[in-house]
């Protein structure tokens, strides 16, 4: 299939247009060796139900992600609405991200298992394929649950945590 004589599209405009799809927050988390390993993720989505399978990108320029890869396992944890300042400790590169944050072993790959989240899936890595300045993750799902019932989900819309309505 051709490419069509389309104008650039600008990166700034791309953002922006994008920014109106409201999406749910994840931390995706990982052992590395003895560590805890994570970061924040809201290009999580279910791929399969046959398999079931699930995916997230990540960017090159991670420097998380290249912790988490070689182990081959990790555990997306869904962030309820209450969550917003973890979250925020997940998203800055450079920090002790586990600081004070409660967990357990995920029950299938021994993945931190984030305290407090509306769900969790414990995954094992299907495939990595190139997405451009990001990588596509497909993973297989190994466990998962939603304990929490008390709670909706974190939401990101227009460049900030919250309702759509509030964001408008």
């Amino acid at each position: 299939m051709g490419q069509l004589d389309a104008p650039a599209v600008d990166s700034a405009a791309f953002r922006h247009v994008l920014g109106h799809f409201c999406s749910g927050v994840t931390i995706i988390t990982a052992q590395d060796g003895e560590a805890p390993v994570g970061f924040a993720c809201q290009s999580f989505s279910a791929l399969s139900l046959d398999p079931p399978l699930v995916t997230f990108f990540v960017a090159k320029t991670s420097t998380t992600w290249p912790r988490i890869q070689p182990g081959g396992k990790f555990c997306v944890n869904v962030l309820a609405d209450d969550q917003e300042q973890l979250c925020r400790g997940f998203a800055v590169s450079g920090a002790d991200k586990f600081a004070g944050v409660a967990y357990k072993p995920a029950p299938a790959t021994g993945s931190p298992l984030l305290e407090g989240t509306l769900a969790y899936i414990d995954c094992t890595l299907e495939q990595v394929v190139d997405g451009g300045d990001h990588e596509i993750v497909i993973g297989r799902v190994q466990a998962l649950e939603a304990p929490r019932e008390d709670a909706g989900p974190l939401l990101f819309y227009k460049g900030k945590f919250g309702h759509p309505a509030q964001n408008a």
